[in-house]
């Protein structure tokens, strides 16, 4: 009976680290199966109808070039049949297959449509441009370039996130109105074709997306919108158009930095929308700064779950005392991340190398909000959005001509610094003596062979 009992006992010691090892090694079989499953499963991605490239244009010599319609003024119509009044109008009416109907055959590309959307740009939210993106990269799948038509209100927010976000190396321009299509002298027209004509020239390749206003080419991290009104709007403070559209001629007379990186694996962003699903695309906000300014608006942007905020602040970017501890706060509680810029509308920030206060260069505030966004749906790693805002957000060119001539852009990730050799010990050169002296030394003074003047005796 007592060795029963004891063999019971061994029996039972023995079986139940068994059987729970088993259990254990079943639910790490069942999680690690469920880790598979989900990463085998494929984002969910959007589709799209775009027109196949037709027989008569496949033939054609012309570049087959697509525009993809958002709306905005340019396609808007004046509202009770009024063609004086510029400011009275329904935005996003017109569809663009007609308004390309309407222009005179394009003399350098043949010309087909997409309408993705119809309204005022300032109506499209974060995951529609995330469609909006895809949508241009199916379509610079069938066609040489892109023209994608939006609203001025946030047309440069619109152009910078297809900068970041298309892969696509061929042409992409961005463009608009400032008065609607139907009234008289509306510039509609006139940019759309205009628009056209830089796609289909491929001058733009490799640029990333650009911005064409009023004959007129800016990079879209540089662009942005300087007057409510006025046709000639865009402006790219610091840095000025990258070139103009002089019938017949596109001229290009500077690149981007990124062109730089041409053909190389570094040339494309790190934002590659087919691997986030349109969900993960945070809520970032703006915080702007002023005489006194309160820390409510971050307080709220915390509250109503802001992973990021940009802050737009007087000067190099400063804030109030205020601001400056609801920031704390926020990124103390929350682990909120912060874009310095500044508010002046032009000037670098320059970031500090730690923290989770990133300096946003010379973004404004509304690009460094596109970046910040981007980032943060792909890492919650601050260290590695500081990376890509000093990178490939900064885009600044360094030059050296020396015995080893390079030519390097920040969009290329940092190399690791080799260790700083020691500074050679500077001694004053000791002179040689030499056998026969020195010209100088033994060349008599020069007399000036200026004769002297006599003096005038006044009269």
């Amino acid at each position: 009976m007592f060795t029963l009992n004891v063999r019971g006992m061994l029996t039972r010691k023995v079986l139940i680290p068994v059987l729970a090892l088993s259990l254990v090694a079943a639910s790490v079989g069942v999680l690690a199966k469920r880790s598979m499953v989900g990463a085998a499963e494929a984002i969910p991605l959007p589709t799209f109808d775009i027109p196949a490239v037709s027989e008569a244009h496949k033939a054609s010599a012309l570049p087959n070039v697509i525009v993809v319609a958002t709306g905005g003024t340019l396609a808007g119509a004046a509202r009770n049949g009024d063609k004086t009044n510029f400011q009275s109008y329904s935005a996003g009416t017109y569809k663009m297959e007609d308004m390309v109907a309407q222009l005179p055959i394009h003399k350098t590309a043949d010309v087909s449509t997409y309408q993705f959307g119809n309204k005022g740009s300032g109506g499209y939210t974060m995951k529609e441009l995330y469609d909006l993106s895809l949508a241009v990269d199916a379509a610079l799948e069938l066609y040489d370039g892109a023209v994608v038509t939006t609203g001025t209100d946030t047309m440069e927010e619109i152009a910078y996130f297809l900068d970041l976000t298309v892969r696509s190396e061929k042409p992409v321009v961005v463009t608009g109105a400032m008065r609607p299509w139907d009234v008289i002298g509306t510039d509609g027209p006139a940019n759309l074709y205009q628009a056209i004509k830089v796609a289909g020239s491929n001058k733009t390749k490799w640029f990333g997306t650009v911005l064409m206003l009023n004959d007129v080419i800016y990079a879209a991290r540089e662009v942005t919108k300087s007057n409510s009104h006025r046709m000639d709007t865009f402006d790219a403070p610091m840095f000025g158009a990258l070139g103009y559209v002089d019938d017949p001629a596109v001229r290009i007379y500077r690149a981007p930095a990124r062109a730089a990186k041409a053909g190389k694996t570094e040339w494309a962003s790190p934002f590659d929308l087919k691997k986030i699903s349109k969900d993960s695309l945070p809520i970032v906000e703006i915080a702007y700064n002023y005489q006194e300014a309160g820390g409510g608006a971050i307080r709220g942007f915390v509250e109503d779950g802001a992973k990021g905020i940009v802050t737009a602040g007087t000067g190099a970017g400063g804030i109030s005392s205020k601001m400056s501890a609801a920031r704390t706060a926020a990124i103390r509680d929350k682990g909120v991340v912060f874009v310095s810029t500044t508010r002046t509308g032009s000037g670098t920030i320059y970031d500090g190398g730690s923290g989770n206060t990133i300096g946003g260069d010379n973004l404004n505030a509304q690009h460094a909000r596109v970046l910040l966004l981007l980032s943060l749906a792909f890492t919650n790693d601050v260290p590695t959005i500081r990376n890509w805002f000093t990178t490939f957000g900064t885009q600044d060119v360094e030059i050296s001509v020396d015995a080893n001539t390079f030519l390097s852009t920040s969009i290329e990730e940092p190399a690791v610094e080799a260790p700083v050799a020691e500074e050679p010990v500077v001694t004053e050169p000791t002179p040689e003596v030499s056998e026969e002296p020195a010209a100088t030394e033994t060349a008599a003074p020069i007399e000036s062979e200026i004769p002297a003047l006599e003096p005038v005796a006044s009269p």
